[in-house]
């Protein structure tokens, strides 16, 4: 499961390119972070063919995007945690 440029892009309804380097970023950042909450190695988690995963680094990337001041990651943590609890490993 790999998120795409596009697919961020189609997701924030973004059509021009000049944050793309930012979106890139983002998009790393959220497969980690989505990652460290199901308890698997990132390189793993790219492997996956899981909507549910694919849903919560969008939804990542999105909240980051639109959060870039005051994001509370610890809120947006619990949320992945709900998304992903049927994925999510006991440990690592």
């Amino acid at each position: 499961m790999t998120v795409t440029l596009e697919e961020v892009k189609t997701y924030l309804r973004i059509d021009y390119e000049d944050e793309d380097v930012l979106l890139q970023t983002l998009i790393q950042a959220a497969t980690e972070l989505c990652a460290d909450v199901v308890r698997i190695p990132a390189a793993e988690l790219m492997e996956q063919v899981n909507p549910n995963l694919h849903t919560a680094v969008l939804y990542t990337v999105a909240y980051l995007y639109e959060h870039r001041e005051e994001a509370d990651h610890r809120t947006l943590t619990l949320t992945l945690r709900s998304l992903l609890f049927g994925v999510r490993r006991e440990g690592f």
